[in-house]
């Protein structure tokens, strides 16, 4: 991604806050598009869960959630919008581990193995991923701000580590500090979620 994008979106966010509709519309399709590549991603490895929802169904509930808090917040830098944004991101995948594996969802309780044994094991990929999923993306949510808006930005969002740090107004070395104590720190809960697994 440029950082000319992101200054074409600090524009927007300006022409927003002053009513323009074609502004806000082209804020909304900046986070489809990114929106749309992290569900994809996410949802390829899990054809169990890509049964019950396709990448524009989730898409279309985050872009619904996103454009709520669009009309309630008017997030006045490109900062504040991909904090609004991953914010949205990530609970909506919460959401979608919740809905599908959850004690009531679809996924935990369907039969789909033509009438073979309902107690037989998974195959240690799903459910139970998708649930370390939604346990990595509440990890995010729980990480100090810092490290947090590097993982939005990053992992999230898709943006060069040199954009992020000009972004953020900080050094490279500095994100890229912040972004290994984030790695570390989620590494470790990723080991924890598979030692209860």
């Amino acid at each position: 991604m440029e950082f000319g994008h992101t200054q074409r979106l600090g524009q927007w966010l300006d022409l927003a806050r002053q009513g323009q509709v074609d502004a806000r519309n082209e804020i909304i399709a900046h986070a489809c598009e990114r929106l749309r590549l992290l569900t994809r991603k996410m949802l390829k490895n899990y054809p169990k869960v890509k049964r019950w929802s396709e990448t524009d169904d989730v898409l279309q509930n985050a872009m619904i959630r996103l454009h709520r808090s669009l009309a309630e917040i008017q997030p006045e830098t490109p900062r504040q919008f991909y904090g609004l944004a991953t914010t949205q991101i990530r609970r909506e995948l919460i959401d979608l581990a919740r809905h599908h594996y959850g004690a009531h969802g679809n996924g935990a309780n369907h039969l789909t193995d033509g009438g073979e044994a309902a107690n037989q094991k998974s195959d240690g990929r799903e459910p139970e991923s998708l649930d370390s999923w939604s346990k990595f993306h509440e990890a995010v949510e729980g990480l100090p701000e810092e490290q947090r808006e590097v993982v939005n930005l990053l992992w999230y969002e898709g943006i060069s580590q040199p954009d992020a740090a000009k972004l953020l107004g900080i050094s490279l070395a500095t994100l890229k500090r912040r972004w290994q104590s984030a790695r570390i720190t989620l590494g470790k809960l990723i080991e924890e979620i598979q030692l209860v697994e």
